[in-house]
């Protein structure tokens, strides 16, 4: 089975529901809390294993309660655990999370030891990497980091999928690395300059990404599904239109679905539906990885 790596963050998430999101402040008294290991890394890791992929995850978790009960959630999913290392000095990353009554959130993100993972993990795990695997990639941990695991495992003859979240900006030396690159509407803005608010907007902004050396450009559109785009050719892929609990994952689900679909030997148009579905389910549901649908749902 071809191998799935994904380089990431690991957080807990503390979650209050209420009717709406606070406004600068404003306190608002919300109904259920609860706590759910996340961390975009994370998410994506517990997707992609539920959803039968090969998973490797290489994160950094403190050497505390936080990181015992993740590690620990990260073996039950099926997930290999070798690169999850814990750090003596550093907490384990938190985020606190309000979800409106339409399913709708607003992060804040301590990240901790996430903040740790350095180059050195990278070499390390770098030892499973073969040509023909994939490497999945986010935005939580240091950028240089980030960097550093995209050329390394390019270079080894790796798929680099980068979804790059939270938006920020990005060298551009780093697009040529990768394989594929899966930004939503805000931070396909980020990226290019340009306000995607369609699917023209969304092709123009793909071209951008294409122009920049990415080989494959996935632009996810939310309640639209997702524009797929290469020098060669340009597919819309609409998504199921369901009632949403909670979207906090949504990405993470989409993300994790997408390379395990790729991994199976999946065409990027039906690994896109393959993840839109999965997405669909998860946000019907409340939490992170709580969320994520296992293969026989899809």
């Amino acid at each position: 089975m071809t191998k799935i790596t994904i380089i990431g963050s690991s957080n807990t998430d503390m979650v209050i529901k209420s009717g709406h999101l606070p406004a600068p402040g404003e306190t608002v008294l919300g109904g259920d809390f609860f706590m759910n290991p996340g961390g975009k890394g994370a998410n994506q890791a517990v997707a992609a294993a539920r959803l039968g992929g090969e998973v490797h995850f290489v994160c950094k978790v403190g050497k505390d309660v936080f990181g015992e009960t993740a590690l620990q959630q990260f073996k039950n999913e099926g997930i290999h655990t070798r690169f999850v290392t814990q750090d003596p000095f550093a907490p384990s990353g938190v985020a606190l999370i309000n979800v409106d009554a339409k399913g709708e959130n607003c992060i804040t993100v301590a990240s901790g030891a996430n903040n740790c993972l350095s180059k050195a993990d990278i070499d390390a795990a770098s030892e499973i990497f073969e040509p023909g695997d994939f490497v999945l990639i986010q935005l939580e941990t240091p950028p240089e980091t980030v960097a550093y695991a995209a050329e390394k495992a390019a270079k080894k003859g790796l798929k680099v999928l980068l979804n790059p979240a939270p938006a920020a900006d990005l060298p551009a030396e780093l697009f040529p690395h990768l394989y594929a690159i899966t930004p939503n509407e805000t931070e396909a803005e980020l990226l290019t300059g340009i306000h995607v608010k369609d699917l023209i907007s969304a092709e123009n902004a793909a071209n951008i990404l294409l122009n920049k050396g990415v080989q494959h450009v996935i632009i996810t559109l939310g309640a639209e599904g997702a524009l797929y785009k290469t020098d060669y050719e340009t597919v819309h892929i609409p998504v199921a239109q369901v009632v949403a609990q909670d979207t906090t994952a949504a990405g993470d689900c989409f993300n994790g679905a997408l390379v395990v679909g790729l991994s199976e030997g999946m065409d990027f148009p039906e690994a896109i539906k393959f993840a839109c579905k999965a997405a669909s389910i998860s946000v019907t549901r409340l939490g992170a990885q709580a969320s994520m649908p296992k293969l026989v749902e899809l």
